[in-house]
């Protein structure tokens, strides 16, 4: 088994809010991956918390690791139980019913003899090469398929110059927009603060023997596919194997700094933290 991990920050002196981790437990044949994408807040940095975002993911993301690693209930209860944990380890100041509270998206992946277990929440995206060859990509959609008004929004951010007040200001209307929509009926789910998104998210299980490789990603790296048009998932999938996480992120901020204000492929940030974890059996 080969497992290769990159995580590259979008922009130089600025956190990484990305997780990424992999494990092989000790007395086992398998193993864990889980990726985290902490959402950014709004520059305005109102969130109810006196935590930022790469706090919240590293105890998140630790947490579902260990609960994944045990391997004493499903992906979906690993995830409920760190969301548990890490709402409990908030102090008083913290405002956990805050639409801002720090929250990730999601990619996981458990492991054994007999089959892979996934779950994928928002815009994480777990990829599986299968024995005939194939590319599956598994994602949760629900963030791409907001109501016509609300893309309608983001389409006009987009085509506004980046930098201006006219974005500014469409950006704040199309952020408050989405809120409103975050962690709702109708709307799209993360990773925050209530345990009972972890029945939200995307999740199943496939034969073993029929699985060759998987990569769990951040939206950071899916750019490769979903905004820079760099390849299909399956090109995606390919260059992670054959030429490693490094290589891919350095083809993706290659391609962002050739457009660097998004005409050419429209995007909310010029660039990213991109992760990206392999797996090759």
């Amino acid at each position: 088994m080969r497992i290769d991990l990159v995580s590259e920050a979008g922009e130089p002196g600025r956190p990484n809010e990305d997780f990424a981790a992999a494990a092989v437990p000790a007395g086992g044949r398998g193993g864990v991956v889980v990726v985290l994408d902490g959402v950014t807040p709004p520059r305005d940095g109102l969130t109810g918390c006196v935590h930022d975002v790469p706090w919240f993911c590293a105890r998140l993301g630790g947490a579902v690791l260990e609960a994944l690693a045990r391997r004493d209930g499903s992906p979906r209860e690993a995830l409920a139980e760190g969301v548990a944990r890490t709402a409990a380890a908030h102090g008083p100041g913290c405002d956990l019913t805050h639409v801002r509270t720090p929250q990730a998206t999601v990619a996981l992946a458990r492991w054994d003899d007999e089959r892979v277990e996934y779950l994928v929440l928002s815009d994480a995206a777990l990829l599986v090469a299968g024995a005939d060859g194939g590319v599956t990509a598994l994602l949760d959609r629900r963030l791409n398929e907001l109501p016509e008004g609300v893309r309608a929004l983001r389409a006009a951010v987009r085509a506004l110059p980046e930098g201006s007040p006219e974005r500014a200001a469409a950006r704040r209307e199309y952020v408050g927009a989405v809120e409103a929509l975050r962690n709702a009926e109708g709307g799209f789910f993360t990773a925050a603060a209530d345990p009972a998104v972890a029945a939200r998210a995307v999740a199943g299980a496939l034969p073993r023997a029929e699985v060759t490789a998987l990569a769990a990603l951040t939206d950071g790296a899916t750019r490769y596919a979903e905004v820079l048009r760099l390849g299909d998932w399956a090109s995606l999938l390919a260059a992670l194997g054959k030429e490693g996480g490094e290589a891919v992120v350095r083809r993706i901020r290659a391609a962002e700094s050739a457009d660097p204000d998004g005409v050419a492929h429209p995007r909310g940030k010029r660039h990213d933290d991109a992760t990206a974890v392999f797996v090759e059996w």
